[in-house]
């Protein structure tokens, strides 16, 4: 987490005002997304610490997630009893379409800050500065670099180290994906 907290920062400093993301802008906080079983384990010992430390806003978050669950389990493209996501064709093709407009239970819905901030997943560390893709290009949120050159967007990318991540998860051996609303709930 501090080499990809690092390249954020490094990233965040070079894009300068052309990063739109500041606490409160909460786009990226809606619609659900696969993260990894490290990814859910870093969140559930985070939510173990903040019992602990906050037991109001833990709960909260929990709270929040269940409603979620609720609300959108029926539809969940897995085993909802595990927090699973499925990972046939047609699972994985009911999951580009399911839950897109939720707020993440993480969510502060009061202050459109993140809960789990230092816990969050992959995903959401990376999202916003420009990153480069599977297929070689280059991506980025939709509100940041608006109106800025290739050259600035490309000068601006931030090193992800997937290698590394996907090392640690060969490591744990539990190749698993889930959404954030089922590693918070326990």
């Amino acid at each position: 987490m501090q080499i990809v907290d690092a390249a954020l920062a490094d990233a965040a400093h070079r894009a300068g005002e052309w990063l739109a993301c500041r606490p409160g802008c909460t786009q990226c906080c809606h619609g659900a997304f696969a993260i990894s079983s490290l990814d859910a384990a870093r969140l559930r010992a985070f939510m173990a610490t903040l019992a602990d430390q906050e037991p109001a806003l833990a709960q909260a978050v929990r709270d929040r997630a269940a409603e979620w669950i609720a609300s959108n389990g029926a539809e969940f493209p897995g085993d909802c009893s595990t927090g699973t996501l499925g990972v046939s064709d047609e699972e994985q093709e009911r999951f580009e379409e399911f839950a897109n407009d939720a707020p993440c239970p993480a969510l502060d819905p009061e202050t459109g800050r993140c809960c789990v901030y230092t816990a969050r997943p992959m995903t959401c560390r990376v999202f916003g500065p420009p990153v480069r893709n599977e297929g070689g290009g280059i991506g980025h949120c939709e509100l940041c670099f608006q109106g800025a050159p290739t050259a600035v967007v490309v000068a601006c990318e931030m090193q992800v180290p997937h290698d590394l991540e996907a090392e640690l998860l060969h490591q744990i051996g539990d190749p698993r994906e889930t959404v954030v609303a089922f590693a918070l709930r326990s």
